[in-house]
């Protein structure tokens, strides 16, 4: 039976067969075999178009001057083209996988020859001198067309970029299209931090989370801020900037250069014996989540500067004054004496820099407000370093 399918199976039509015909009439034009579909009262078009054609195929047509009905979608955002082509660098060069989302363009439909096939499937021949105007992707198809003029086009160069093609000619319809499709909530660090692939700050952060159990169950890894009700404490990417200060005193930094298994255990020896030695976090590190209250929780974060992304982040760069690098270890009594100092809000050290008197509290029990700007949290961590005499 399984050689009598293959038998059959040889023997189906191919679609190449049928196409090559409408290929050599065309073959002054670009070409591509698309899918129909309609959506929103219009008729539109999935293409899939080589990365060499993306540069002479498609225009984008920014606002400027401060004239939003110069262009037909927003102008262009200063380095973001370029953050998406080193993306596309770091991911080809280390031959790791990448992804760019789909690109949306609008053309008149007079300017493109349309044979349709059936079942939705069609021709979509253009001719060399019309160009597709950009909807969405401008800084994506910018990315594309400088790394194709660059000596680094080999490695995009046999890769295809999908574009829904929606067949518009009304210049306001166009922009409104922009619009409608920019209505999206940016990603919130957390969420992108729990999405990120396993190395670096990311895989060491995702280790903290799971072993220290300070973290474990009381960390929110989708959202932007942690819920007190929810028992949350903190986020991934307070724990992120912790581990990067811990390692490098830089909170931005990627640790790519750290082996994550290795780097995680020191840090996670480091972090249990702090919060378990430190006056201030022993019941809540030594607590599980579920025999723990929301009041607790919250007067733990209301008291404390660890509960607070600063705090951590002082914490970080603290214990990075610890780390012996050639080992791979944070000193443990160095580490000890950190857990000493007074990390309560109402200590004096963090008096005048992180936490300052606010004037007019809405809440007369908080009459204070907590700074996490660069210049307090420097003042709070050299405060702390005199308090142990590391000056």
């Amino acid at each position: 039976m399984m050689s009598e399918f293959n038998d059959d199976h040889d023997h189906t039509p191919r679609l190449d067969e049928l196409l090559e015909p409408y290929f050599a009439q065309y073959y002054r034009q670009k070409c591509y075999i698309g899918l129909i579909f309609e959506q929103g009262k219009r008729k539109m078009i999935q293409i899939n178009v080589p990365a060499h054609d993306l540069p002479t195929l498609l225009q984008a047509k920014p606002s400027t001057n401060n004239d939003p009905d110069s262009g037909k979608n927003r102008p262009v955002i200063k380095g973001h083209a370029e953050e998406v082509k080193q993306y596309i660098l770091k991911r080809a060069k280390q031959n790791k996988p990448w992804i760019l989302g789909t690109l949306t363009a609008n053309i008149d439909p007079k300017d493109l020859t349309l044979i349709e096939l059936g079942r939705g499937i069609c021709l979509v021949i253009i001719d060399r001198g019309v160009k597709l105007d950009i909807t969405d992707g401008q800084h994506r198809k910018q990315a594309i067309h400088e790394l194709i003029e660059s000596p680094d086009a080999k490695l995009i160069g046999d890769n295809d970029f999908p574009i829904t093609l929606v067949l518009e000619a009304d210049f306001n319809q166009c922009q409104t299209d922009f619009r409608d499709m920019a209505q999206t909530k940016n990603l919130d660090k957390s969420l992108l931090l729990s999405f990120g692939e396993f190395e670096g700050k990311v895989g060491i952060t995702k280790n903290l989370i799971e072993k220290v159990p300070m973290f474990l169950n009381k960390t929110e890894k989708i959202k932007n801020s942690p819920a007190s009700k929810q028992k949350l404490i903190y986020t991934s990417n307070y724990i992120a900037k912790l581990a990067s200060c811990a390692f490098v005193n830089n909170d931005k930094n990627e640790l790519e250069d750290y082996e994550v298994e290795q780097a995680s255990q020191a840090l996670i020896n480091c972090l249990n014996q702090f919060f378990s030695t430190c006056h201030q976090t022993q019941f809540i590190a030594e607590t599980r989540v579920e025999d723990l209250t929301v009041n607790q929780i919250m007067e733990f974060k209301e008291k404390c500067i660890l509960g607070k992304s600063v705090g951590l982040e002082i914490l970080g760069r603290l214990l990075y004054l610890t780390y012996d690098k050639s080992n791979n270890t944070f000193v443990p009594e160095k580490v000890s004496q950190i857990a000493q100092i007074d990390w309560s809000i109402s200590s004096n050290l963090w008096q005048g820099n992180i936490v300052k008197h606010d004037p007019n509290p809405v809440n007369t029990a908080k009459a204070y407000k907590i700074s996490g700007g660069i210049i307090p949290t420097k003042m709070a961590v050299n405060t702390a370093k005199a308090a142990l005499g590391w000056q």
